[in-house]
């Protein structure tokens, strides 16, 4: 299974949608992996406690928060992390995340002899910015303007804004509420006139 076949299973299984809802036909591999593949919209998930699962919430919330639209939390991008890392990531990108995760834990209780979701937004965000800070030389940041390759080795508060970001954009209310077609009022012309110079896409006119 190539990558564009995998990532047409993702979408099937994250959205809960079927193949046809999404227009997609799917290979004889695809199906017998989608027929093995876990549900990602039922089932208990057991990879975090209640007190790290609290901490995802609380800053996947600090990425998208509720405003007049729905934030992380009402889209349910907590539990998605949380299903991600436990049967998406690979045996070395889990590592990182649960490590990145305790270490953040354990940061906050020795200097704020506290939990991260029960400090106060600003603390939440001083957080989250060093720790992006701190990651900045990564590769996962080379992608200003450009189509750059999937980055195995991502810090944690990376894979933890990715994951909120494409959990977000794939929910219901993400997609409904909140992604908007910006319609571009114009028309097409099919007989333009091209000079002696000119393309026309992949052909040269002589």
């Amino acid at each position: 299974m190539n990558r564009r076949e995998f990532l047409q299973c993702a979408a099937i299984l994250v959205s809960g949608a079927s193949a046809s809802q999404l227009g997609v036909a799917l290979t004889q591999e695809q199906q017998v992996y989608l027929a093995a593949a876990p549900d990602y919209n039922q089932g208990a998930t057991r990879l975090l406690n209640d007190a790290q699962r609290k901490t995802i919430a609380a800053m996947c919330e600090i990425v998208i928060p509720r405003t007049d639209t729905p934030g992380a939390i009402d889209a349910g991008v907590p539990r998605f992390i949380e299903l991600m890392a436990t049967d998406w990531l690979n045996d070395e990108e889990r590592t990182i995340f649960l490590a990145g995760l305790a270490d953040l834990e354990a940061s906050v209780a020795a200097d704020y002899g506290s939990s991260f979701d029960e400090l106060d937004a600003a603390q939440q965000l001083a957080l989250m910015e060093d720790l992006e800070a701190k990651a900045s030389e990564s590769s996962w940041y080379d992608f200003a303007n450009t189509r750059r390759d999937f980055v195995s080795d991502a810090p944690f508060i990376c894979q933890l804004k990715e994951l909120t970001i494409w959990g977000f954009f794939t929910s219901e209310k993400g997609g409904t509420q909140v992604l908007r077609y910006n319609a571009m009022p114009m028309y097409f012309d099919g007989d333009v006139p091209l000079s002696p110079d000119q393309s026309s896409w992949l052909t040269r006119l002589e």
